[in-house]
């Protein structure tokens, strides 16, 4: 591998006096080096040009991508719930990708104990044996980036696997078909156009533990401090594989879900379905496995690199496209969901009503033991709604309350495990079950709502209602502030360690108009406040972006917002705001 230690200066764009209006002469002129450079400008402020209007901006990323090749400045890696993320070409460049694929090389030939057994390999030459996936979803510059990643390990003797554009459970499919030792997924999951992402899974299939991403944390910093130019290696080939047809034939003998009991429901039944791809990497995989049926519809399967200006979350804004589309149908059952572009988060609609997952997990615990026979445990997020805990106490389910990240349920989700859980879920749209991956599977959330209608004969919301008419009514909620880059890390995570002391167990917090004793204090993750309603409010730092998210429980759709201002008000106090 070649390394050099010089420093080349990097590009920092231009502001051309016309703004967005000349944006192909700007790119042009960006491109050719031929610009005045007084007018000299970065990544991050092209971006915020482009997201200001997606239609025009989409010409000026040939400037981005100019960035994202020329600009050698290191940047400080770290690895949050699931993988590292930064901004195109400010952030995430050509040259940091190359760093952190040089510093799992490393870790690789390092041997050490702990990431060898966490990775699950015995040596170097196992993990050249056995090999590396390598893939994108349908972001800007997602090939060109798993180029350099591939070349980088082909010249080190590792095998890899191109699967091209792919979703993030199709990944950890074919990790355990292929034997794989770990894949690379270039996604960060829902965030906006503006970001790209490094997601690394080891052997097992599921997101890497703190024992794998704090190495490669620590030596992919050593590196941009002390060797910042690490030279491309074009792949001397391409051995490609198709993993969505790994998928079907895993989820087809996994069982988990009837894939035959699902396409006769929609066959046979007055029913209309809609899948938002929100121009991401699960476009066509629904008809590969379904079969295609003029009774599901699909929006937003098209290219576009700006995901049409917003963030590709599914978020409660994002479903007007599937919420139109169903109430434009007089059909029975009624389904539809929004999927984000890596395919590992999903939320649903039936017509009637949203369903986030702090209600559909729990509707798929339920529905799983009581029609399925499945037995097991349920994991569960700790900032996820107790719904589930009432229904899981009821039926003599244990539960499991993690940390916020789905790399936590990995106990309860491996075959060897005494207590596997029989869902696994967490409140930002992530769902796994019994016998399935370790990761979060879109794919999975929505053949489960399918024969969820199937078997009960109910819509979505009908069963929910059915539900919390027996187990109790829950509101839960999240948002969160967005705060300086800056802050990020330890200064972030010390400003919000002082919640704690101002509000300790048998504390008052008017909530309302009405004054709420706080029962309990958890800081599994953050600092959760649980009040004597069984009402609670809980903040912690983003895992991946410059936020702090705050999480809310009410027990009445009326108390939902006083408890939201009490949540906004102590985490902004927190930050000195």
């Amino acid at each position: 591998m070649d390394i050099k230690g010089k420093r080349r200066s990097a590009p920092k764009g231009y502001r051309h006096p016309e703004g967005i209006g000349c944006v192909q002469e700007v790119a042009k002129g960006i491109i050719r080096g031929n610009m005045d450079k007084k007018t000299f400008k970065d990544a991050a402020y092209y971006w915020k040009v482009i997201m200001s209007d997606a239609l025009k901006g989409k010409e000026m990323l040939p400037i981005i991508e100019k960035f994202a090749r020329e600009n050698t400045a290191p940047t400080k890696v770290v690895f949050g719930t699931s993988g590292w993320r930064g901004e195109i070409g400010t952030d995430f460049t050509f040259n940091n990708v190359r760093v952190v694929t040089a510093a799992i090389i490393k870790i690789f030939k390092n041997n050490d104990h702990s990431v060898m057994n966490a990775l699950g390999a015995s040596s170097f030459s196992e993990i050249k044996r056995r090999g590396v996936i390598v893939g994108h979803d349908s972001r800007f510059l997602g090939y060109d980036f798993a180029k350099e990643v591939i070349g980088l390990l082909q010249n080190e003797g590792i095998r890899t696997w191109y699967a091209g554009e792919a979703i993030t459970p199709e990944f950890s499919v074919g990790i355990e078909t292929l034997n794989a030792i770990c894949s690379i997924n270039l996604t960060p999951s829902h965030n906006p156009a503006n970001y790209a992402g490094f997601k690394f899974n080891p052997s097992d299939g599921g997101p890497a533990g703190t024992e794998i991403t704090t190495k490669i944390e620590e030596t992919a910093n050593k590196i941009m401090k002390e060797l910042r130019i690490i030279q491309p290696i074009s792949p001397y080939a391409i051995e490609k594989v198709d993993l969505t047809e790994l998928y079907i034939k895993y989820i087809t003998e996994r069982k988990t879900i009837d894939i035959k009991r699902i396409r006769d429901f929609i066959d046979g039944a007055d029913c209309i379905m809609c899948v938002d791809n929100v121009h991401g990497a699960t476009r066509g995989r629904v008809q590969r496995i379904l079969g295609s049926n003029n009774k599901i519809k699909y929006l937003r399967t098209e290219d576009d690199y700006l995901f049409g200006g917003i963030a590709p979350e599914p978020s409660e804004k994002n479903m007007e496209g599937v919420e139109n589309t169903l109430r434009e149908s007089d059909a029975r059952f009624k389904l539809g969901v929004i999927i984000d572009p890596d395919g590992d988060r999903i939320r649903y609609a039936d017509g009637n009503m949203q369903i986030p997952m702090n209600y559909f997990g729990a509707m798929a615990l339920h529905f799983l033991y009581v029609y399925k026979k499945v037995s097991g445990v349920v994991a569960k997020s700790v900032g996820t709604s107790n719904f589930v805990n009432a229904i899981a106490e009821k039926l003599g389910i244990q539960i499991k309350e993690t940390g916020i990240g789905f790399k936590n349920f990995r106990p309860y989700m491996l075959k060897t495990s005494d207590e596997r859980a029989i869902v696994a879920f967490e409140e930002s749209d992530g769902i796994s079950a019994y016998n399935h991956t370790l990761e979060k599977d879109a794919l999975l959330g929505l053949f489960l709502a399918i024969e969820i209608m199937a078997v009960t004969g109910k819509n979505l919301g009908e069963y929910l209602k059915e539900l919390m008419d027996e187990y109790g009514y829950y509101y839960p909620d999240r948002s969160g502030i967005e705060i300086d880059r800056s802050l990020v890390g330890d200064a972030l995570i010390n400003k919000l360690s002082g919640i704690k002391e101002s509000y300790k167990k048998g504390s008052v917090i008017n909530i309302g108009g009405a004054d709420r004793i706080v029962k309990d204090v958890i800081t599994v993750d953050g600092t959760k406040l649980v009040f004597d309603d069984d009402s609670w409010i809980m903040i912690r730092p983003s895992g991946t972006e410059p936020k702090v998210r705050f999480y809310t429980e009410s027990r009445t759709e009326d108390g939902k917002k006083a408890i939201f201002e009490v949540a906004r008000r102590i985490a902004s106090r927190a930050l000195g705001k």
